[in-house]
């Protein structure tokens, strides 16, 4: 019989060493990451291969590509979150963190070069997340606690289940909680019920300390209302209780077109100064543009008569407004539009209504994108410019850029997006920052092209911008990102002071999205 030898401790060691190893995917760690880092519970959910880090230093935009992070976290847990914010705070070199949710950012917003970016989405894996719940409450009304890393969709989706909706919206749903609030989230219900920030109760965020804070506007105020609009600055938004109310259950769609810019520009700012619309938005259709696109509810049968004023006017201004509807308001809710709808200076005869559920409504942006994506059209560079006007300026405006500039490149594809907003829909303590005006326009330019032609459009934003500069358009800027302090203070303006110490209150050491460029620029 043969003798049974003892297992040398050499043996378990290197077998423990080769395990190990294949654990990390047979990847070097990164020399800029902390070696005691792979001794947290974590290890085993960072990810430091090529495949992970070059995902994770790719957006929406595509049109910077900055070095790639060191690692990437896909939290199976919050308490994940809170580990890997923790363990950078407390060493004397910190390394930075970006959370990342649907990476629709445009300039690298969400991105961590040599840090860790986090993968919020990866927490839908799992049962630890925030998830989705839905409450009535007798002292609240009803709201909905959202984890950070969900989409708008899947909140309309569950609340649509309980007969609510959330009142504001983004123009585009497959965009996490986290990020839009983020910024501010805005789109055609922002004249009546503010953007997404403004309708947020109370959020749980990570501080910059590793610290899990719950707060709202009457606990741990300081934090709430610079989270809001903080571009990912102060914490990370690990669940926010949402405001809900009954959800219609069908829309009126009404599209009108315009050939002169006053009389549109005065008929969007008399329909959000009375009650009764759900949403308005305006938009221009281009010689490079096509009347069909994700915003049309024209018929196809119109493309023709629409494409021959478009071809004599050069530029058409389409009004959309859009009146909900349920069982109960579906035998007067023709009547109450005419009412609203009467005394417009809309071109006759060019008024297109479309009657579709809220959620094919809402959901609209969704099936262009299916359409772009089959085309190869979806992952290409996206050179948008998003701003926010004077309403007292907008005139010179349209005179500048859209009759102007805009027309010069024939190249692009796209949507080109104006809609007056009311200040007084805002709350001035959140970090977003808005003109100073009771009325300001949102202007989005959503340029798309090809993979190597899209500087032209980046040149056409740099003259769009030098040309507000130079007539003394006071514009904010939205979604975008500066490269140096000074533009950033200019900025903020008056906020900057305030900005500032939330910073040193929040995350002292300058850890949470660095690709804002905030705080580590010249």
């Amino acid at each position: 019989m043969a003798k049974s030898c003892p297992i040398s401790s050499s043996f378990i060691i290197i077998s423990v060493l080769i395990h190990f190893t294949l654990s990390i995917g047979l990847r070097r760690w990164p020399d800029v990451l902390p070696y005691e880092l792979q001794s947290l519970d974590i290890a085993s959910r960072l990810r430091v291969d090529p495949d992970a880090t070059r995902m994770a230093s790719r957006d929406f935009g595509r049109l910077v590509h900055p070095p790639n992070p060191a690692a990437v976290l896909y939290p199976s847990s919050i308490e994940d979150i809170a580990s890997l914010v923790k363990f950078s705070y407390n060493r004397s070199s910190p390394f930075s963190i970006a959370a990342r949710g649907q990476g629709h950012s445009l300039r690298g917003q969400a991105m961590a070069s040599h840090g860790v970016v986090v993968e919020m989405r990866s927490l839908n894996n799992c049962s630890c997340g925030s998830g989705i719940r839905v409450t009535k409450n007798p002292i609240w009304g009803s709201y909905a606690d959202v984890g950070g890393e969900q989409q708008w969709i899947d909140v309309l989706q569950a609340t649509l289940k309980h007969g609510l909706a959330p009142v504001s919206w983004t123009d585009y749903l497959y965009l996490t909680i986290g990020g839009t609030l983020s910024n501010a989230g805005i789109s055609g219900q922002t004249f009546r019920h503010g953007p997404q920030i403004s309708n947020v109760y109370e959020m749980d965020v990570l501080t910059g300390k590793g610290e899990l804070v719950t707060c709202s506007k009457d606990t741990n105020s300081e934090l709430f209302f610079a989270v809001l609009g903080g571009l990912g600055q102060f914490g990370i938004i690990i669940r926010a209780r949402i405001a809900l109310k009954p959800a219609p259950k069908r829309v009126k769609w009404i599209q009108m077109l315009y050939d002169d810019f006053s009389t549109f520009s005065r008929d969007q700012e008399h329909l959000i100064s009375i009650n009764g619309l759900d949403y308005l938005e305006g938009s221009l259709l281009m010689q490079n543009s096509s009347p069909n696109n994700w915003r049309s509810s024209f018929s196809p049968s119109e493309y023709p008569r629409i494409s021959s004023l478009i071809s004599k006017n050069g530029i058409i201004y389409c009004l959309e407004v859009v009146k909900y509807y349920d069982e109960l308001t579906s035998h007067t809710v023709d009547e109450e539009l005419q009412e609203l709808l009467k005394g417009l200076n809309f071109l006759p005869g060019f008024v297109f209504t479309k009657d579709v559920s809220l959620v094919d409504f809402l959901n609209r942006v969704h099936s262009e994108e299916l359409n772009l994506r089959a085309k190869g059209l979806w992952d290409v560079p996206h050179p948008w410019l998003n701003l926010f006007v004077p309403g007292s300026r907008i005139s010179d405006f349209n005179s500048g850029v859209f009759r102007d500039i805009l027309p010069k490149i024939n190249q692009t594809t796209g949507t080109f997006l104006i809609y007056p907003v009311i200040r007084n829909k805002w709350d001035d303590r959140t970090s977003a920052v808005i003109p100073d005006e009771d009325i300001f326009y949102t202007v989005g330019l959503l340029h798309s092209s090809g993979a190597d032609d899209w500087e032209p459009l980046e040149n056409q934003n740099k003259e769009i911008l030098k040309f507000c500069d130079k007539a003394g358009i006071k514009i904010k800027r939205y979604l975008s990102r500066y490269t140096t302090k000074k533009d950033w203070m200019n900025h903020f303006g008056p906020k900057w002071r305030t900005f500032e110490d939330r910073k040193a209150q929040f995350d002292p050491k300058m850890i949470l999205s660095p690709g804002q460029q905030i705080f580590n620029s010249v």
